[in-house]
């Protein structure tokens, strides 16, 4: 498969940038075809402009130095997410990212009505999020009901895509771990891709 892995945290020797090399790794003994994007090297703008804004609802939207990066999504059969929860939200430069090149008529096309959208993205068939957070898992999970998780799934991809395999994978407790707990996380990783 066409496999797009987009990597967004700044430090280089982060848990999530280890994350993401056995995830890269483990994909190429799949014979996945890997893009690798990680944003903070690519020094992805994640403003979205006025002028892309502006052109959302016109009959060809203007992207602005994101037309590889919309090309490469539209292209990947399989999405992989390496994220840190921040603030119980995505960093601002994935947000961004999904705002620049989630675009109108490539990711999702608008109804002529304005009311409703269609699914653009027709060879996605499979994502994967994985993401560290800091807080115990219960504060996600109970009090404020996985935000990150119901965002992507359901305001994003579903949106995008049809009978998309969508999962989410979560290493709680993040800054207090062990190298014994990171192993094991990594060990989930393997099996969860």
């Amino acid at each position: 498969m066409k496999c797009l892995l987009v990597y967004a945290h700044p430090l280089k020797d982060s848990l999530c940038q280890e994350i993401t090399r056995h995830i890269a790794q483990e994909l190429e003994t799949k014979n996945h075809h890997i893009i690798l994007k990680d944003l903070y090297q690519q020094q992805f703008d994640p403003a979205l402009s006025a002028g892309e804004r502006a052109s959302y609802y016109q009959s060809d939207f203007g992207p602005e130095g994101t037309a590889e990066d919309i090309a490469e999504l539209k292209d990947a059969e399989y999405l992989v997410l390496v994220f840190p929860t921040w603030w119980f939200g995505l960093p601002a430069i994935l947000k961004g990212w999904i705002d620049r090149v989630f675009a109108p008529g490539h990711a999702y096309h608008h109804a002529q009505d304005l009311k409703s959208i269609t699914p653009g993205l027709v060879k996605l068939k499979k994502v994967r999020v994985v993401t560290t957070l800091g807080s115990p898992w219960w504060v996600d999970k109970f009090v404020l009901r996985e935000p990150v998780k119901k965002s992507l799934k359901y305001g994003v991809v579903a949106a995008c895509t049809k009978n998309c395999d969508f999962e989410m994978l979560s290493l709680y407790s993040s800054e207090s771990l062990t190298p014994e707990k990171v192993n094991r996380f990594i060990g989930r990783v393997s099996k969860f891709l």
